[in-house]
This record gives structure tokens, sequence and C-alpha cells, in this order.
């Protein structure tokens, strides 16, 4: 059939039409994405503004005075039905009866020794003024002052005795000298202790300690030697860590996390590759729950199932594993039928960095992060209520079902309701995917006292190696990488149990190589071993 060409006019109207729709669709769906991903990464810039610059405690939002979040909840539950209060009444406010700390200076250690420095009047001024009378001593009016001895370097002669007889040439008898940590090494037992305490407890690099060697006793020893005899210790102390790992793996509850660690010289990898330092703690070392609690770190160089699957193996079969929401840790708690608990830290962490990311004027009460941050602060001011209480573990878990129980309730009915409705990309979609990928495991910890809320208290174990890692910045090689796990374990078990750190590694270097058997090795563990206070 022929068109007119009005007919022909309008058909090709309405084809331009029609594109000029699919057009503005298409333009409105790419506006709708370009907007979507502005915003996202407007939000992932001011994420990285307060990772810079910003304080990183989230007590601001957790812990406000006046904890505008759920300020409706706590006027509401202090309220009467019915009763309307009086202005009189509104302003009266009960004041509990509290001690106040003494003010002012701190009285020295007693046990610090004592130099005492005796002021005497001189004669002519012990007499009396009025008479002449010679002054008596009547009292003393004392006052302290704390001062130090710089470190002083000394050198250790051994002299070893001989004997013969003094009848024949055929007798003759040599002083054994005792047995060293490091055979014919040139540090003392106390210098390695002093060497390992300063890096591994003080986070002082090698070379800075070389520095000190030197102004103190003028010596010229490189960081090179110092480096091979801390190898050397961080070696010999294997069978010590080996029974430590025997008491932590039979525990009941056991933490576990993981961190970077640069490693110089390693097969297959570059200089510049991530090798990571794993953690493992006990709060106590028994499978009863009691017991002396206990730090442990080992290198790997991957974060691989495989290598957390080597460090967990003897695991008591049905204890609790507290982790993040890692995934080579699901296999471990699946593989030893483990209770895996899962860190509310973690969450609470990513609901505030979602809330931080808003405008300030959009961080209102009924805004959701707003909701979760509140009532995951109601979680943790359960657990506060315990500490505080010092409940035992019967009693935290009344606690938690009591108040616990319902808060979580409400946090599932929220996350429920908006997994679905956040961008999955956004901070606070990331936030609800990592809740609901871990919300099994976040619920567990109200069905024992003994479980822990979060894996804080294995990230704090961690921050002395991190703290260390800002100093001395790498390990040269993988047995420098041993070397610093197992001294790390040590030191930082000794300060879990109050033992004095350099003094527990002086003694242990003494005794170690007299210990042969287990039981040698189990006398010298931190809450075992007699402290030489020399």
């Amino acid at each position: 059939m022929n068109l007119t060409p009005a007919t022909e006019d309008i058909a090709t109207l309405k084809e331009a039409l029609v594109s000029a729709e699919k057009r503005s669709e298409l333009l409105k769906s790419e506006l709708v994405l370009v907007r979507t991903e502005r915003d996202m990464l407007k939000e992932q810039l001011n994420k990285f503004k307060r990772d810079l610059f910003a304080a990183k405690s989230e007590a601001s939002a957790t812990h406000q005075k006046d904890m505008f979040f759920n300020e409706a909840e706590n006027l509401g539950a202090t309220a009467q039905p019915g009763v309307e209060e009086t202005a009189d009444e509104a302003d009266a406010i009960d004041v509990p009866a509290h001690s106040r700390k003494m003010r002012g200076r701190k009285p020295i250690d007693p046990a610090l020794p004592r130099q005492v420095v005796r002021h005497e009047l001189p004669e002519n001024e012990r007499v009396c003024p009025h008479d002449g009378t010679v002054l008596v001593e009547i009292g003393i009016e004392t006052s302290e002052q704390l001062d130090i001895i710089p470190q002083q370097v000394q050198a250790i002669r051994h002299e070893r005795v001989k004997y013969a007889c003094p009848c024949c040439e055929g007798i003759v008898r040599l002083a054994p000298k005792p047995e060293q940590v490091i055979p014919k090494g040139l540090f003392s037992e106390g210098l390695l202790a002093w060497v390992i305490a300063s890096k591994y407890c003080d986070g002082l690099p090698l070379y800075r300690q070389a520095v000190l060697l030197a102004r103190f006793g003028g010596l010229d020893i490189s960081r090179n030697t110092l480096a091979a005899s801390v190898v050397r210790v961080g070696a010999a102390v294997q069978p010590v860590i080996n029974l430590l790992r025997d008491h932590l793996l039979a525990s009941a509850l056991i933490y576990g996390d993981e961190t970077v660690v640069q490693v110089l010289k390693e097969k297959g990898k570059a200089a510049q590759s991530k090798s990571y330092m794993w953690a493992q703690m006990t709060q106590a070392s028994g499978p009863d729950g009691t017991g002396p609690p206990i730090r442990l770190f080992a290198y790997s160089p991957s974060r691989s199932t495989q290598a957390a699957q080597l460090l967990y193996a003897g695991i008591r079969e049905g204890s609790a594993l507290m982790t993040d929401g890692y995934e080579p840790y699901n296999a471990i708690a699946v593989t030893h039928h483990l209770v895996h608990l899962g860190c509310w830290a973690h969450c609470r962490r990513y609901v505030f960095d979602a809330l931080q990311a808003l405008p300030k004027s959009s961080r209102t009460p009924d805004q959701l992060a707003a909701k979760l941050m509140a009532l995951i602060g109601l979680l943790y001011k359960a657990e506060s209520q315990a500490t505080e209480q010092k409940l035992d573990a019967t009693a935290i878990k009344a606690l938690r079902q009591e108040h616990s129980v319902p808060v979580l309730a409400q946090i599932h009915a929220l996350l429920v309701a908006h997994l679905h409705t956040v961008m999955p990309g956004s901070l606070l979609g990331k936030a609800l995917h990592y809740m609901s990928s871990q919300w099994s495991k976040l619920c567990t910890f109200v069905q024992d006292g003994t479980y822990g809320i979060d894996n804080n208290a294995c990230e704090n174990s961690i921050r002395p190696f991190v703290v260390g890692r800002k100093n001395w910045l790498f390990s040269d090689t993988v047995a420098g990488a041993n070397a610093s796990a197992n001294l790390y374990s040590l030191l930082e078990t000794c300060k879990a149990n109050g033992v004095n750190a350099y003094q527990y590694l002086r003694t242990l270097l003494i005794a170690l190589p007299k210990a042969k058997t287990a039981d040698d090795y189990e006398a010298l563990l931190p809450w075992n071993i007699a402290l030489s206070k020399n």
C-alpha cells in the first residue's frame, strides 16, 4: 500500500518519538547509575578522610552521656503510666554516695632500693640564739625523689680452674663451664634478655640498640650480630612454645586473628609481598575455663585455610572459637566440631563507618545505622554491667538471656527488613550483609556465660606486634620471622600473667640448656618458673 507524504511524515514522527522516549529512559537510567556511583564514591572518600584524620574510637557513638539514640526508651522506662511529673519532681535528682580518690603524688614503690642522703646543719648553726645551748636532734623530716642509674655494660670473665695430680702427670681436670643457650656466644643471658625485651616489649629496633650499647660501654657491635643472636634464641625456645601450644589447644575458648608482616628474603615471593602473623590467645588455658592465659604468635607465608589448619591441628573438639568473618575459620570450626563465635566489634565497626559517612544533618535517631548502633550499644551495656558487678558465668548467661536476647531480636528484625533495600556496595550494605552472613555466630555468645561478645581481646594482644612493626618494619628472613613469633609469644604471655618479661627471659635463658625432659620444660613456663632477681 502506498502511503501519502502526510502519512509517511506521521510514521516518521512516531518513530522519532519512540526513539526519543527510549533515549530519555536510557539517559534517566544512566543518570541514576551515575548518581549512585557518585554517592558511593563520596562515601568512600569520607571514610578515607576519617581514617586519616578522625579519631579511631567508636566510643563517641556508643557511649555518649546523653545517648540520644535511645533517649525515648530511657525516658519511657523511668516514667510511670498515667502519672505526670511536676516541675519540682522533674528537677529533683538523687546523687548516689561515692568515694573520691586521694589527689596528689603517689608514694614511691617501697620495694625500690633506697639511697639515704642525710642533710644536717653546720655545727656553727646548731646553737640556740637565746642561751647558747647546743641543739639536739629531735626527729627527721623525709621526702623522696626518683633517681635512675644509667645502664652499665660489663664483661664477665669466665675462669675455668685446672686441677692436676702433684704425684703424676696423667691426671688433669678442668672445671666445666655452664651450658649456654648460644654455645660460645658473645652475649650473656642478661644482655640477650635486654636486647630481646627492648625489641619486642619496647619496639626498639636493633640498630638503635647498637647505638645505645656504644653509648653505654663504647662497644662497636653491629646489628647483624644482634640479629643473629636473637634468631638463635628464638629457635632455642621452641620446646617451650610447643608446650604453650598444647595448653592453648586444650582450652575451652580460643580467640584467633591475623595481621600482615613483611619478610624480605622468602623463597618464591617478592620482598614487597605480604606474609602473615597469626595470633591465638586464651583468657584461661584449662578445658574447664580456668588456668593461666596464653598468647601465641605463628608466622606463615600465606593466609590460606591450609595454614590455619596447621595452627589448629589438635584442638580439643567441642571447644569454642572466637574469630572475625574470615572464611578459613569456618573450615576450622567444621573440621574440629567447634562452637564458632562471631565478633560484634566488627559489626559495630562496619555500622559505625556507615553512620559516620552520612552528612551530620542526616545522623538522626530514626536513621537505620543509628538504630543499629543504639541496639549494639545495649548489648555492650549488658556486658559492662556484668563486668562492673563481677558476675560469674551462670549470672552472665542469665543477664544475657534477660537483656541481650530481646535486643538481638530487634536487630534481626531490622536486618531482615532492610537487607535487600540497601545498595550492597555501600558501607551500610556491606555492614548488613556482613551481619547477615555471621548472624548465627553472632547470637551464640548468649548461650554460655564464658563466651565473649567480641574478638577485641585478641586484637589487643596483636597491638604490641603492630607497634613494634612500625619501628623495625620487616623481618629479613623466614628464620627471623619465626623467631619473632616465638619471642612475642613468650613475652606477651608473661604480660598476660603479670610476670616481669625481662626477668623471665633472663631466668629462662639460664635454665633452658639444662632442660632435658617434658617436665623440665613445663617448669620453665611463665607461670611456673621461679624468677631470678639478679
